[in-house]
C-alpha cells in the first residue's frame, strides 16, 4: 500500500513539473518604454497626465468653460465634445486643440488652460527602487537633483551599497545606464556626486554584500 502510494505521488510530481514548464514556457513581451519629451531640465514642460483636474475657460462662453478629471485613458468628456485625448500634451497644446474641436460649434474660440492636482503621466514620473528608505514614484519638479529625489525617498537604509546604485534613463528612444555614487553624496557629503535628475529616470539601489 506505501509503495502504490509513494509511485502514486512521484507521479503527481511528474505531471505537476510537466505543467509548470509547459505553463512557463511563454514568455512576456517587454515593457512599452516612453521617451520623455524632456532632455535636459531647461526645456521642461509639465505635460497632462491620468487622474490631473484640467481647467478650461473659454473666453465669452462660460457654459463652455470647466474643471475636468483627466481618466485614466488620458481623455476629458467637457460638455459640447467627448473623448478629447489630453494625457501626454502640454496645457498650451490643449488649449490649442481644443481651440480648433470648438470651432466648428463657435466663432474664433479663444481657449486658456490651467492645470491642478498635479500628477502627469507615467513616462514623466520619476521612480527609485531597491534599498531605500521609502522607495517609490515621485512626480518630477524642474531642476530636481539626486539630492533632491534622496530627501524625497528617506535617503538609504542601512544595509544600502548607495555607490554600486544604478540610473537608467531612456535617450532617444533607448535606454542608457549610468553609475550613481549615492554613498559619497550622502554618507560622505561628497555634492560633487549630485547630478541633476529628468523625467522618466529610475534609480535602483542595491543592498551591499557583506
Amino acid at each position: 500500500m506505501m509503495a502504490r502510494s509513494a509511485k502514486g505521488m512521484c507521479g503527481f510530481w511528474v505531471l505537476f513539473c510537466w505543467f509548470i514548464s509547459g505553463c512557463s514556457s511563454n514568455t512576456l513581451p517587454g515593457a512599452t518604454v516612453q521617451s520623455s519629451l524632456t532632455t535636459s531640465v531647461e526645456n521642461y514642460q509639465y505635460l497632462v497626465g491620468p487622474l490631473d483636474n484640467v481647467s478650461i475657460f473659454v473666453w465669452r462662453n462660460p457654459e463652455l468653460s470647466g474643471t475636468f478629471i483627466v481618466r485614466p485613458d488620458g481623455r476629458i468628456s467637457t460638455s459640447l465634445v467627448e473623448d478629447v485625448p489630453v494625457s501626454g500634451k502640454t496645457p498650451t497644446q490643449i488649449a490649442r486643440d481644443m481651440e480648433a474641436i470648438l470651432s466648428k460649434y463657435i466663432r474664433d474660440p479663444v481657449v486658456t488652460v490651467s492645470v491642478t492636482n498635479f500628477v502627469g503621466p507615467y513616462s514623466e514620473q520619476v521612480r527609485v527602487i531597491g534599498a531605500a528608505t521609502n522607495p517609490r514614484a515621485i512626480n518630477y519638479n524642474q531642476y530636481m537633483t539626486l539630492l533632491d529625489l534622496m530627501i524625497e525617498v528617506g535617503g538609504l537604509t542601512e544595509f544600502a551599497d548607495g555607490n554600486g546604485a544604478k540610473l537608467v534613463r531612456v535617450v532617444e528612444g533607448k535606454q542608457q545606464t549610468f553609475e550613481l555614487r549615492l554613498d559619497d553624496l550622502i554618507r560622505e557629503g561628497e555634492i560633487s556626486a549630485n547630478v541633476d535628475i529628468l523625467p522618466g529616470d529610475v534609480v535602483i539601489i542595491p543592498e551591499a554584500w557583506f
